[in-house]
């Protein structure tokens, strides 16, 4: 079975940076649309970003969130700027249908996805 393998979690100040990475061991990420979600303790999984046919972020992210595609490494980076204690959580990357639905819909179209890497920012 497909599987994606996440990197650069870790612990941060507020208004600190972390750039995560998607890699996708044995196969090609250029046929998927990818999507990162979160979900912290307690709270349901959101969908943060997607990069696909278009590229979409959760509005709680927008202007601090970019996601991009390194074809040559095969991986699919999240860089996370001006981070927040509210982005605390759970990360992990999934390959999806579409990245219409990313936001309205965090549990539509799931094909495979990584194990996640943890964020956690606080002082």
């Amino acid at each position: 079975q497909l599987q994606l393998v996440e990197s650069g979690g870790g612990l941060v100040q507020p208004g600190g940076s972390l750039r995560l990475s998607c890699a996708a061991p044995g196969f090609t990420l250029d046929a998927y649309a990818i999507g990162w979600f979160r979900q912290a303790p307690g709270k349901e999984r959101e969908g943060v970003s997607c990069s696909g046919s278009r590229t979409n972020y959760a509005d709680s992210v927008k202007g601090r969130f970019t996601i991009s595609r390194d074809n040559t490494e095969n991986t699919v980076h999240l860089q996370m700027n001006s981070l927040k204690p509210e982005d605390t959580g759970v990360y992990f990357c999934a390959a999806i249908d579409t990245c219409d639905f990313i936001v309205t819909r965090p549990y539509y179209g799931v094909r495979f996805r990584g194990k996640g890497t943890l964020v956690t920012v606080s002082s």
